[in-house]
C-alpha cells in the first residue's frame, strides 16, 4: 500500500512545529520527521531519514514548499531525485501534488525557471571573472583555481545559496578544489540524500 510520508521544520527552537504537524496529520501521513534547523542548512538529519524512509509508490508531503527547498534550485532537484524513486511530492499550502498531471506540470515551470536562475548566476560569475582578469594578473600557467575564481567561490559559499556542486559547476572545477580552497567540509553520511539532491548543481550548502 503507498503511504504518505510528511516532513516538517522550524528554523529556530522558539518557533512551534504543531500546525505543521496537525496538517500533515490530517492529511493522512503515517509518519512525520521534523527538523529544527535553519532552511539554509545543509545538516537536516530528519529530512535525510525521510528521504532514506521512503518507498517507490510512497509521497513525500510537506505543509509548505519552503519547508524542503532551501532554494527553487535545491527543491526542485530534491523532487526531480524522487520523483526518479518512483516518489511523488505534495505540498498541501500550494495544493501542488506530482501525482497528478497539473502538479507535474507546475514542477516542469519550476525546473525552467531554476535553469534560468542558474544560467544568470554563471553569467555574473564570468561577468566578474573577465573583470577582474581586465584589472590585471599574474602571468604564468594558471592554476586550477585562479585568487578571482576563489574570491568568487568564497562570496557564493557565503551566501548560502548556492550548493558546492553548483559553485564547481560554474566555475568548472572539481567539488574537491572548492572544498580544498574553501575549507569546506563534506557532508556527513547523514545528510547523503539532501546531497544526492543537489548534484545537478542548485543552490544551497549542500556540498
Amino acid at each position: 500500500m503507498n503511504g504518505l510520508v510528511g516532513y516538517a521544520r522550524i528554523s529556530t527552537a522558539g518557533q512551534d512545529a504543531a500546525l505543521q504537524l496537525d496538517a500533515l496529520a490530517a492529511a493522512g501521513c503515517g509518519r512525520v520527521f521534523s527538523d529544527n534547523a535553519s532552511g539554509a542548512l545543509e545538516e537536516r538529519p530528519e529530512l535525510a531519514r525521510a528521504l532514506d524512509h521512503l518507498r517507490r509508490g510512497d509521497t513525500l508531503v510537506v505543509w509548505r514548499l519552503d519547508r524542503l527547498g532551501r532554494s527553487l534550485r535545491h527543491l526542485v532537484d530534491t523532487v526531480s531525485t524522487l520523483a526518479d524513486r518512483g516518489v511523488g511530492f505534495r505540498s498541501l499550502q500550494e495544493s501542488v501534488d506530482t501525482t497528478t498531471t497539473g502538479g507535474r506540470l507546475v514542477f516542469h515551470v519550476f525546473a525552467a525557471l531554476a535553469e534560468f536562475e542558474r544560467d544568470l548566476i554563471r553569467e555574473r560569475t564570468q561577468a566578474g571573472l573577465q573583470a577582474a582578469r581586465a584589472r590585471g594578473r599574474r602571468g604564468g600557467r594558471p592554476s586550477v583555481m585562479t585568487p578571482e575564481k576563489v574570491a568568487v567561490a568564497r562570496k557564493m559559499y557565503e551566501s548560502g545559496e548556492h550548493t558546492v556542486a553548483a559553485i564547481a559547476a560554474v566555475l568548472a572545477v572539481s567539488r574537491a578544489s572548492i572544498y580544498r580552497h574553501l575549507g569546506a567540509e563534506p557532508l556527513s553520511d547523514a545528510a547523503a540524500w539532501t546531497q544526492r539532491a543537489c548534484t545537478a548543481g542548485g543552490p544551497p550548502l549542500a556540498g
